[in-house]
């Protein structure tokens, strides 16, 4: 009987210490895929002010070709489609980054815990 006893105490320990670790596994998978979201969303702003910035040129533009000043429409112009590029570029990457980061899952951790229950369930069949 004290044999049982003491093997029903290791698997409690061994189980709480198991939690913990998946706990911990989990925590740190969220944190880094947060980090990831973050950063993707900072693109997607940073997109954003891109495009603001080259539709004021464009607005610029459009004045400046009203107002026939030929050398600065033309640098006008040349700004805005710079601009509208850098946006296009900075909102594929922004992205790209919100995308590899969803969903917000520990999906790694799950996957462990799923296996060490298996495991489990295996050992105690036996």
């Amino acid at each position: 009987m004290n044999d049982t006893h003491k093997l029903v105490n290791d698997l409690s320990e061994q189980v709480s210490q198991l939690v913990r670790d998946e706990l911990r596994l989990a925590r740190l998978e969220l944190t880094r895929k947060g980090k990831r979201a973050g950063f993707g969303a900072g693109l997607f702003g940073a997109a954003g002010m891109a495009a603001f910035f080259g539709g004021a040129a464009l607005v610029a533009t459009v004045i400046l070709l009203l107002a026939l000043v030929m050398p600065a429409w033309a640098a006008a112009a040349l700004v805005a489609g710079v601009l509208f590029i850098v946006a296009a570029v900075l909102g594929l990457l922004g992205k790209k980054q919100v995308k590899q980061a969803t969903p917000p899952v520990p999906e790694e951790a799950i996957a462990s815990v799923k296996a060490d229950i298996d495991m489990v369930k295996e050992r105690v069949r036996r």
